[in-house]
Formats: C-alpha cells, sequence, structure tokens
C-alpha cells in the first residue's frame, strides 16, 4: 500500500484538477498518483464542501471512534454482566 499524501498535497491536487487546464489523468499521472484516486480525493472534496451529499470527513472520523465506543462498552457490559452472574451464583450457593 503507498504511503498516505499530505493533506496539503492532496488539496493542491484538486486544485489542480478543477482548474481544467489538463485531463485529470495526465495530473494524477504528473503527481504519481492513480486517476481513480485524485477522483477520489476530489469527490471527497465535494461532499467536504457541501456540494454534493454524504459524510464529511469530520463526521465520519467522528463516525468511527463513536463505534470503537461503542464496541468497547459493548465488551466493558458483558464482563459486567458476567461478573454479576457469578457473584449471584456464589450468593445463592451454601457455603460449606
Amino acid at each position: 500500500m503507498p504511503a498516505a499524501k499530505p493533506p496539503e498535497f492532496r488539496r493542491r491536487a484538486v486544485e489542480l484538477a478543477r482548474a481544467g487546464d489538463q485531463p485529470v489523468a495526465k495530473i494524477a499521472s504528473d503527481l504519481g498518483i492513480s486517476e481513480s484516486c485524485l477522483r477520489r480525493w476530489m469527490a471527497v472534496d465535494d461532499v467536504d464542501a457541501g456540494r454534493r451529499e454524504g459524510l464529511t470527513t469530520s463526521e465520519r472520523k467522528e463516525l468511527v471512534e463513536l463505534r470503537r465506543q461503542n464496541r468497547l462498552q459493548a465488551m466493558e457490559i458483558e464482563i459486567l454482566k458476567r461478573a454479576s452472574a457469578y457473584f449471584a451464583r456464589e450468593n445463592v450457593l451454601p457455603k460449606g
């Protein structure tokens, strides 16, 4: 997998593609990236700018974080359920 490009590089590449001086494929090859990569960056920029429907970059990051927290909380709840069941059994059985 190629290394991720810095945000400034992405922004400038999108600006070049939007200028329309050259075809997107030519710009992408000059920058050393694939055409599909540049088109994806353009689509993400459209969403972030509100020109297109979809999740913005910040909303996507927030969604990833919330899903991670949700998984963590589900695991914690499962641990607490098992612990409470264990201690409930311990209190019911006669000690001897």
